[in-house]
């Protein structure tokens, strides 16, 4: 004798199909994910490729000057934030692997490029450990923060990571050295005035 099937039992079954369709890795080959997600350190952030990539060196790189919070500061073409590492006391550039995933370094295939507001003579480069070009302004390799998501933004300046300081630069090449302002600190300060301030 045959039993005809419960609604239970199918709305069972069907939920249990579905689940087991999203267990895969999502490529649809059943082959398991073996990547692993970057691993936190102690000595620098946790992501390895900024939300917005620096641009790859396809040219020669342009250096410019840019206002921000913290004054006018280097940028490349596109507006995004350089530093220097106060680890590098040359034009060599002591930053190299986990550091230059969380620094990459501004990578140059020609003669770099004088923007607004930078002093060619001031512009040069150097040849990094992995046979890329880098460039230097005033001495300075120069890098990115692969915690800046935007162009202008600056969340790499004044940190301490990989062994010494990261700062801005300003036009001459010299490093800004003060923190940008702080919104709650701001706030803070104007809620303990006395009134009539």
């Amino acid at each position: 004798m045959k039993h005809p099937a419960k609604p239970g039992l199918m709305v069972t079954a069907a939920l249990l199909a579905a689940v087991c369709a999203g267990c895969g890795d999502g490529d649809g080959n059943g082959d398991e994910d073996t990547t692993e997600p970057p691993t936190p350190t102690a000595t620098g952030p946790t992501r390895t490729t900024p939300a917005t990539s620096p641009p790859a060196s396809e040219g020669a790189a342009t250096v410019t000057v840019r206002s921000s919070e913290l004054g006018r500061i280097l940028t490349d073409a596109s507006g995004r934030t350089l530093y220097l590492f106060e680890a590098d006391t040359s034009d060599r550039s002591t930053c190299s692997g986990g550091c230059a995933a969380a620094w990459p370094p501004l990578i140059t295939s020609g003669k770099p490029k004088a923007g607004e507001g930078v002093d060619a003579s001031k512009l040069s480069t150097t040849t990094r450990s992995d046979g890329k070009t880098e460039v230097v302004y005033n001495g300075h390799p120069l890098y990115y923060y692969v915690e800046d998501d935007e162009p202008g933004d600056t969340e790499g300046q004044g940190l301490d990571q990989f062994g010494a300081k990261w700062y801005v630069l300003d036009s001459a090449g010299d490093k800004i050295t003060r923190a940008e302002p702080d919104d709650d600190q701001e706030t803070d300060q104007e809620e303990t005035r006395p009134p009539g301030y």
